[in-house]
Order: C-alpha cells, then structure tokens, then sequence
C-alpha cells in the first residue's frame, strides 16, 4: 500500500485526485503502477487502477491478468470495477471507501458478483483507510 500512496501523493502533486494504485504479479513483483491523470491527459478513463493494469498487460503481453493482486489506495468505481474483472485479476486490495461511487462493496459490489464471469476472488478492505482518506480529505478541503 505503501507505493499506491507514494503514487496518490504523486497525483496530489499534479493537481489530480489523489488515487493511486499498483497491480502485483504472483510473486510480489510490481507489475504496473498508476495515479489519476485525468486533468492532464484529459481522458476520462485516466483512473489510477485502469493506469496500473494497461502497465501491467505490457509487461506481461498478456490481457489476462491472473494470479495478480491490485492495491489501490481507494475503493474502485464501477468503470475500474469492469476493468479489474476483464482483466481476471483475483485480488484486489484497497485503502478507503468511496461511499459515493464504489463498487467493491459499498455502493455497488460488482467484484464479487458471481453473475458476472471471473468475479474477483478475494477483496480486502481498509488497508490504510485512515491515511488514504486523509489524502483525499486535504485534497477536497483544499478546493473548497
């Protein structure tokens, strides 16, 4: 969790919201890392986690994503939520909630839908929660 922090910090830096994340390989090895972008690309798609698992497909060529594990520092929303299962990543670890628009269990619980195909396996919540709220929290406040 400590790198997708690095990265939502890295976002923060750039004026995005601070969303960061970084999708494991089977063994550990960091496989693709992201943070929103956004406002600079502009591309509506630019979320940390879509970031994290295009960089992983290159690395891999491969589109399947299995035996890998995303760590993102916040609860994915329904866009990445579909991008995590067509990719058939099994794990999927992340920080704070999204109360307004997440999709691993809060709002919606599209990962673990076991009517969709290649549901993920195993979702592990709260990791972190305090300091990944807190990023956004500072960021929000800052707006306002």
């Amino acid at each position: 969790m400590e790198r997708a922090l690095d990265e939502a910090r890295r976002a923060a830096a750039s004026g995005e919201i601070p969303v960061g994340a970084v999708l494991l390989g089977p063994s550990g090895e960091v496989l693709g890392v992201g943070h929103n972008t956004r406002e600079a690309v502009p591309d509506p798609t630019a979320h940390a986690e879509i970031l994290a698992l295009r960089a992983a497909a290159r690395a891999l060529g491969d589109r399947i994503l299995s035996g890998c594990t995303l760590v993102v520092t916040l609860e994915p929303c329904v866009m990445c939520a579909g991008a995590i299962l067509a990719a058939r990543v099994p794990r999927v670890v992340f920080g704070a909630w999204d109360e307004k628009a997440g999709a691993a269990g809060s709002v919606y619980d599209l990962l673990r839908d076991g009517r969709l195909p290649h549901p993920v396996t195993e979702v592990v919540a709260g990791v972190r929660a305090e300091e990944c709220a807190a990023l956004l929290e500072a960021f929000f406040a800052e707006r306002r």
